[in-house]
């Protein structure tokens, strides 16, 4: 779950597992797969990251992308 706020300042929690679009219109407006949208304060990249962050906590972004940069991870050549 991440954390986001609606324009009137309440704060609610989303599944980050549920969300299919994150736009800015100019307001950001997040999607989820059931349909249902949100408009939060935060802005897109904000949503983003806090969705990385949990996908990564979870362990479901290392098993989608897996490692950046092979040079830290001590590959060789």
């Amino acid at each position: 779950m991440i954390h986001v706020t609606r324009l009137n300042g309440s704060k609610f929690h989303v599944n980050a597992l549920l969300i299919e679009t994150v736009e800015d219109t100019p307001d950001t407006i997040i999607t989820l797969t059931t349909g249902k949208k949100f408009i939060v304060i935060e802005n897109s990249s904000d949503v983003i990251r806090a969705t990385r962050h949990y996908l990564r906590s979870i362990g479901v972004l290392a098993a989608v992308t897996g490692p950046t940069d092979t040079q830290s991870e001590g590959a060789t050549s």
